[in-house]
């Protein structure tokens, strides 16, 4: 029945258009009747796509996830610019005529294609970070804009596959801290003609693909069907590039504590590499946590507990 179980674990949450990020969460706890809910990294109100949220002992993953790569598909316009660097805010400047038309799909692409790799993007003013305390949309909507300095970020991949000038249509995958209005913005003074975005979707959050994420009315569906525990992603299945280790009886002790585990507290023969992170569990396949080894000191070091 719903409200006496705890659900600990992941779902992939649809974000549609108009919800903020909090708007989710808040939706589920009533959906789910359980407080300790959390999400992974917020998406723009107008966005969509993947957001994974966090439930229980699975939020314990929130800080880990939030620095997974992300995808997204966006749509920029090229040849206008605005305040919020996206179609939704007040047109600063309108490219000219001969300027469009000098357009072509091959300069477009070089400018596009040449933002791979690391690059310093400054944030933009609409955006929840914080400067002296205060966010900064909350700053530009009082009409003060402040220096930002430019922060590293990595664009991995992009791949064109739309151009219907003056708009291009690409997916990207990012890392952490990237704002994709921001490269639209920047992609479009590198041509000098300007660039707002026009949308967005995150298509993908680490392991979670936008094709598996379900919108809030699946989930409270599969809750009144009493099916939510189906479709909720155990905690140890993020680490599922990890090796699993089984733990001693006199180590599930130490596991329990979250202290460190000698080697010859683990029941498997085959050691990892030095630094590399595994699963450890006990018999009965009780997931203990994350856990590093440490070759010079022949044992294992907690790096996250799920207990």
């Amino acid at each position: 029945m719903a409200g006496t179980f705890v659900y600990n674990g992941i779902i992939n949450v649809y974000k549609e258009a108009g919800f903020t990020s909090h708007d989710v969460v808040a939706r589920l706890r009533g959906i789910c009747k359980q407080k300790k809910i959390g999400h992974t990294g917020t998406l723009d109100p107008a966005a969509v796509g993947v957001l994974p949220v966090c439930f229980g002992s699975g939020t314990k993953l929130c800080d880990m996830l939030t620095d997974w790569d992300k995808e997204y598909i966006a749509v920029l316009k090229l040849g206008i610019t605005t305040d919020t660097q996206d179609l939704s805010g007040k047109v600063l400047a309108r490219a000219d005529r001969p300027q469009m038309e000098a357009l072509t799909e091959d300069t477009v692409e070089e400018a596009v294609m040449g933002f791979v790799g690391e690059y310093g993007q400054i944030p933009p003013m609409y955006s929840a970070l914080k400067v002296n305390g205060k966010k900064l949309y909350e700053l530009a909507r009082a009409g003060q804009e402040v220096e930002r300095q430019p922060r590293p970020v990595q664009i991995k991949e992009i791949e064109i596959q739309q151009m219907t000038l003056p708009e291009v249509t690409f997916r990207v995958v990012c890392s952490k801290g990237t704002y994709i209005r921001t490269l639209c913005h920047d992609i479009g003074n590198t041509l000098g003609c300007g660039g707002a975005m026009r949308s967005l979707t995150r298509s993908r959050v680490g392991v979670f693909g936008i094709k598996e994420a379900l919108t809030l009315q699946q989930i409270e569906n599969l809750r009144d069907e009493g099916r939510l525990s189906d479709v909720i992603t155990a905690p140890d299945a993020v680490f599922g590039y990890c090796k699993a280790l089984t733990v001693t009886q006199t180590g599930r002790r130490m596991a329990e504590n979250g202290n460190r585990l000698a080697v010859g507290l683990i029941t498997d023969n085959i050691l990892p590499g030095d630094q590399e992170q595994v699963r450890i569990y006990d018999e009965t396949g009780r997931f203990y946590g994350v856990y590093q080894y440490q070759a010079e000191a022949r044992d294992f070091k907690p790096v996250k507990m799920f207990l």
